[in-house]
């Protein structure tokens, strides 16, 4: 009789590119989307929750990588009912952001809907990428976006809007600056250089400026020409434009000047005669005033030329929030922490469903590098807090620790009761030392019979066991035994005075 084959154990990994959060991380992040739906609330915007799988159809492909087939995104074809055997299914696919999505819905339920319709999102999204340090496939996005409007007065909120929500997270002033741009500015130029009419080569013009951050001006002129090496050696080839070709572009990208008024006028040399340029740079004056109008400078909201976002809906008006202060790398070398937000104007993205142009604008937060940033300006607490422990001492007396763990919960304070191995009663508190607890509750067979219990301060126990004397130790008691009815009143004067 031949031998069974065991079954190996699956192995214990996290699939490439994605990561688990931990408690902390998870409670950082839901208190900032917290703040930051309160933001958008104020503002006037309505929740939405779509849904997580699209079709790829709905999806459209706007994602930079266009050479494969569902490129970039976590796609699966589904079975046809009728004919299973067939290739005729649907194809599904992973969102890979939350505007188009918005899109669908808004198309979907335009009938049901106000306009112009305001809403933000707030969840994950899927991107089937290169995984990279700092660099995951599954990572949060925070929208917000007014749909139904052509009014530059939309972009300019959506900017405005995006300034308070960093100084409310914690980011202050001078430590950020949203820049702003046009798209139909940059199609101008496209257009002087004889690209206008051939989407794929402007496409791959756009989404190499997209990189004028990271690899400056001589790395877009050699990204818009032949090519060039990227810090890992490898060579990335270039679009293939001549030389003469590529210098509008950079004109473009330096065109910034030192005021607003200054910036306009090298943009429109760079625009020449195109109509479409003109419009564009119309628009950002527009945007400009109004932001005035509303006290938000240049210190807060800047007109940029180099932003250019990579997706390719981008109509209009684009912007993206850059924190300007300083962090150390791996390596110990000073760097920018660099961009945490961005959007734009998107006015032919419902179109696709509907045929008809529906205006719209938007921005998205990267919830994650927005939290990196907050933890590099010390605004996250280290160790949050975790739940009083009452300790079990008697097994048999389960329902005695029960009920005063409901009495502080009912009271508002979070606790819960140890559920281990009670027989070590060290391990006990070595357990609510690792749950960061502030107090431990303990009641004893002599404590029980006389009616006390013992509230020990573990936050003070452990300041005291650094650094106290013997003397001091004794003056400072962190452990106190009250009457079993003070327990509530007890652990909420320890909790106060703790901070």
């Amino acid at each position: 009789m031949a031998k069974i084959k065991k079954q190996p154990r699956p192995k214990a990994v996290t699939p490439k590119g994605f990561r688990d959060y931990f408690g902390e991380e998870v409670t950082q992040r839901s208190e900032m989307l917290r703040a930051i739906a309160g933001v958008y609330h104020h503002y006037g915007f309505e929740a939405l929750e779509s849904a997580a799988v699209e079709t790829v159809e709905a999806l459209g492909k706007f994602l930079p990588d266009v050479e494969r087939p569902n490129a970039g995104v976590f796609a699966w074809q589904e079975v046809d009912e009728h004919d299973p055997d067939s290739n005729k299914g649907d194809w599904m696919a992973l969102r890979y952001d939350l505007t188009a999505p918005l899109a669908r819905v808004y198309a979907q339920h335009r009938n049901d809907l106000p306009s112009p319709y305001r809403r933000y999102a707030m969840g994950p999204v899927w991107r089937n990428e290169k995984p990279g340090p700092g660099r995951y496939r599954q990572f949060y996005q925070c929208d917000a976006d007014t749909v139904g409007t052509a009014s530059m007065a939309a972009d300019a909120e959506i900017c405005m809007m995006l300034s308070d929500t960093l100084e409310t997270v914690g980011i202050p002033r001078g430590d950020y600056l949203v820049r702003v741009n046009n798209r139909k500015v940059m199609n101008g130029v496209l257009e002087v250089m004889g690209l206008g009419d051939d989407p794929l080569a402007r496409d791959n013009v756009l989404r190499t400026i997209d990189k004028f951050d990271k690899v400056g001006e001589a790395g877009v002129r050699e990204l818009l020409t032949k090519g060039r090496l990227d810090a890992s050696g490898a060579y990335i080839d270039g679009v293939g434009l001549s030389a003469d070709q590529a210098e509008p572009v950079i004109a473009f990208l330096t065109s910034k000047a030192d005021t607003a008024t200054k910036t306009f006028e090298n943009l429109r040399a760079a625009v020449g005669a195109s109509k479409v340029g003109a419009e564009g740079i119309g628009e950002l004056e527009q945007i400009a005033d109004l932001m005035a109008a509303g006290g938000y400078g240049s210190d807060r909201i800047e007109i940029d030329p180099s932003i250019v976002r990579g997706l390719g809906y981008y109509t209009g008006p684009v912007y993206e929030a850059e924190l300007t202060f300083e962090i150390f790398d791996d390596k110990g070398r000073k760097r920018q922490f660099g961009s945490v937000a961005g959007g734009g104007r998107y006015d032919d993205l419902v179109k696709r469903f509907t045929g008809q142009e529906v205006p719209a604008t938007g921005m998205s937060i990267g919830v994650d590098r927005l939290l990196a940033a907050l933890r590099e300006k010390g605004r996250l607490s280290a160790t949050p807090t975790g739940p009083v422990v009452v300790t079990v001492m008697d097994k048999a007396r389960m329902a005695d620790y029960q009920t005063m763990v409901a009495e502080l919960r009912n009271a508002g304070i979070r606790a819960e009761v140890y559920l281990g191995n009670p027989k070590n009663f060290g391990n006990q508190l070595k357990y609510a030392d690792r749950r960061n607890s502030p107090v431990a509750v303990i009641e004893g067979g002599d404590e029980k019979a006389n009616g006390v219990i013992q509230i020990k301060d573990l936050i003070l126990g452990a300041k005291i066991a650094e650094s106290a004397t013997l003397e001091e130790w004794k003056e400072r008691p962190s452990q106190f035994e009250v009457p079993r009815g003070d327990l509530v009143a007890k652990v909420r004067e320890i909790l106060e005075s703790q901070g």
